[in-house]
């Protein structure tokens, strides 16, 4: 067990400091695990309505997404995160003292899209501070640090969401203001590691190309893209059909049994994260990929089986969950050990609107085939996770061939 702790010893100090900054971010996301049930409950929208709204700040999160990837190749990264944090500090600050109504939908996808700026950045300077054989190890530790925070977060928020609401708005802003906070006062040295071994081959920066030349010239990078962020839309479905389809089977009391099966997502990954990144250490990424998407199409599974059935929500979502761990650690690790290091903050932010264009469209499918017969959404979502299976089948066969230098033992 040490060992597995261990794992995490030897990281720059900066990551240690983002890594507490994920931590106090996410102690007070109180307002995305409610979001479709406060559109749905609150604003009284049926589910192609959220749907048609997700999908246009969805379509407005994608130049802001470009932006923050331009800006995190050009601009001193840390002082982007910083100001599109306080940006979005400002805006829930504001929706807590105002009653619930459309100027609140407004700020809250106001801040999304703040968020969706400094991404890129974030995601860049984690592998700008990391080295190739450290990242696995890094990236694992940012997502076990968002997880330790939300242990809580959507059991208050579960019960906060009747009478004060305002209130999860007001925690979530303070909250991102105290991390925001802690990277300006302690993460000042960002310098790029510079790196030496033979796996860095496909790092080397060059300012000379363009990112559309780096994509055209990697055809199993794009496969990768494309699967990754086609998981990432079907993903999210979670936070979608499953407070839908609880809200409609257990009214008022969906709300309070969803913020309990949320939890349960985060104690897995907080106890898990660490095995599972130990145990995806001795696979190839693709191959990790593969595992995970299975391990989530049988969480979706469960649940859309077992309807109705409370108990086996907590097993479906411990599936899902170990799906979620192992597709999230390899993510950064894959695309920033393929791509120049100076085009990681644009591939990133490219990634990131090829997966707001599918998430959008599977959205905007899911929540009409909703309304029609609830049965005819699962049925796509699982249709696309044999989709990915497909795709990562043919990843773990070609990636090998593209990148043999990160094989070699």
């Amino acid at each position: 067990m040490l060992s597995v702790i261990d794992q995490y010893r030897g990281l720059r100090k900066e990551l240690y400091i983002l890594f507490i900054g994920r931590i106090v971010t996410s102690m007070g996301s109180m307002v995305w695990p409610m979001l479709t049930m406060i559109l749905n409950q609150k604003m009284g929208w049926n589910a192609s309505t959220i749907a048609f709204v997700m999908l246009l700040f969805g379509f407005l999160q994608m130049p802001m997404t470009w932006i923050g990837g331009k800006l995190a190749d050009s601009a001193n990264k840390r002082n982007v995160i910083i100001t599109f944090d306080l940006c979005s500090v400002l805006c829930f600050l504001i929706a807590a003292f105002l009653p619930i109504s459309f100027i609140s939908v407004i700020l809250l996808g106001l801040a999304g899209l703040f968020q969706s700026v400094e991404n890129a950045s974030y995601d860049a300077l984690i592998a700008d501070m990391s080295a190739t054989r450290d990242r696995e190890r890094a990236y694992s530790l940012m997502y076990l640090g968002g997880n330790l925070g939300m242990i809580l977060s959507p059991v208050i928020s579960g019960l906060l969401f009747k009478n004060y609401l305002w209130l999860a708005f007001l925690i979530s802003g303070l909250s991102v203001g105290t991390s925001t906070l802690l990277i300006y006062l302690f993460v000042k040295d960002i310098h790029r590691i510079e790196e030496k071994e033979e796996t860095a081959v496909y790092q080397q920066a060059d300012d000379n190309i363009s990112t559309l030349s780096i994509l055209k010239g990697a055809p199993v990078l794009c496969l990768f893209l494309a699967m990754s962020q086609l998981y990432w839309a079907i993903y999210s479905q979670w936070n979608y059909l499953l407070p839908l389809d609880m809200a409609k089977v257990h009214g008022e009391n969906g709300a309070a049994v969803y913020g309990t099966v949320s939890s349960i997502n985060c104690i897995v990954v907080v106890l898990c994260t660490p095995l599972l990144t130990k145990w995806a250490s001795k696979q190839s990424h693709p191959q990790t990929h593969l595992c995970g998407e299975i391990f989530t199409a049988a969480g979706y599974l469960v649940f859309l089986l077992f309807l109705g059935h409370i108990p086996f929500y907590y097993l479906a979502m411990v599936l899902f969950t170990f799906g979620e761990i192992l597709c999230t650690i390899i993510n950064g690790p894959y695309l920033t050990s393929r791509i120049p290091a100076s085009h990681r903050g644009r591939v990133v932010s490219f990634s990131n609107i090829l997966g707001s264009i599918l998430y959008g469209i599977l959205e905007l499918s899911v929540g009409f085939l909703y309304d029609q017969k609830a049965e005819y959404a699962w049925y796509l979502v699982i249709v696309l996770c044999v989709l990915t299976f497909v795709m990562a089948g043919i990843l773990i066969k070609k990636d090998p061939e593209e990148y043999p230098a990160l094989y070699r033992k």
